[in-house]
């Protein structure tokens, strides 16, 4: 009986410790784009594209037959997933080019909530008192935080709206990866998804005036970290954790990463958070901590999938 709880606590504190280190990972992200010396959408695509390149080998050595089973209909989703995706990072990372690191993680974060907005709009799921009460909590935290940047003047604002674009457009992924993905693994569906997003912000540059290369050594070392660090072991250690504890669980546990971004800026960026930013971001915080809490009284998501945001 010793050995087997001896056992229980052993795997106990190796899900809770894959937990805390895949939040711990993910809250990188934010500080680290802030280090690269690129343009965003340049940031974006080449995170994603490291970060896709060992995850679709893996999913042609492994899903081959399940790839070939995929409907037209199926690839149609796939495609609109990875666009989503591409957009979310594009518009997320470019909105810490303009806004705090503070005010940016927080209104990302707002993804949840607008996952519960989109999924009662087009997947007819029911949205009861808390849902809206989150909904509310999470556009008051917005607004303060928009209005606060409005009144200090320059480009803040326009960070925040970025953000908030983002959290919408990682709002889309996830809701669409929740339809298809419950006729396909984890590991298949990412690493389509991750290449689809992965080229479209590639083929985005022929269309902008925006370089791909010259970039310092320590700007390469950054993105080779973004994909490393928050994307494949942070997300990846998330996506683990999912298995064995309640999606709301890890949703509510994930809250940690805007409050640690925060923390790593005032050192590495020198970025204090004032009071309205902290309210603000406070609010969104408690109206996603609602809404997961609404999540464990409905219908989960599925068991091996969470949100890839940041």
């Amino acid at each position: 009986m010793s050995t087997q709880a001896s056992r229980a606590d052993v795997s106990r504190a190796r899900v809770y410790g894959g937990l805390v280190l895949g939040v711990v990972a993910v809250s990188w992200a934010a500080p680290l784009i802030r280090f690269a010396e690129a343009p965003s959408l340049a940031i974006s695509a080449w995170r994603l594209t490291f970060a896709a390149a060992p995850l679709l080998a893996l999913a042609l050595v492994r899903g081959r037959s399940e790839l070939a089973s995929f409907s037209v209909r199926t690839w149609g989703w796939l495609l609109l997933s990875g666009l989503a995706l591409a957009l979310h990072f594009a518009t997320w990372i470019a909105s810490l080019q303009y806004t705090t690191v503070a005010s940016s993680v927080a209104l990302v974060t707002t993804q949840p909530v607008w996952v519960t907005l989109f999924a009662w709009l087009a997947l007819s799921e029911r949205v009861g008192s808390r849902g809206v009460a989150a909904l509310v909590l999470c556009l008051s935290g917005s607004v303060l935080i928009g209005a606060r940047d409005f009144a200090a003047g320059g480009t803040a604002l326009w960070g925040d709206l970025l953000a908030v674009a983002g959290a919408i457009l990682a709002a889309v992924y996830f809701v669409v990866g929740r339809r298809v993905r419950e006729s396909m693994s984890l590991g298949t569906y990412v690493g389509v998804v991750y290449a689809v997003a992965a080229a479209a912000l590639m083929l985005a540059h022929g269309f902008v005036d925006s370089p791909l290369t010259g970039f310092s050594s320590r700007t390469w070392w950054v993105l080779a970290g973004l994909a490393l660090v928050p994307q494949l072991i942070g997300h990846s250690l998330l996506n683990a954790s999912v298995r064995h504890l309640s999606a709301p669980f890890v949703a509510v546990a994930s809250l940690g990463e805007p409050v640690l971004s925060t923390l790593w800026a005032v050192p590495l960026l020198g970025e204090t958070p004032d009071w309205v930013q902290l309210v603000g971001g406070g609010l969104a915080l408690v109206g996603v901590l609602v809404m997961s809490r609404d999540e464990a009284a409905r219908q989960p998501p599925p068991p091996d999938m969470v949100p890839a945001a940041d």
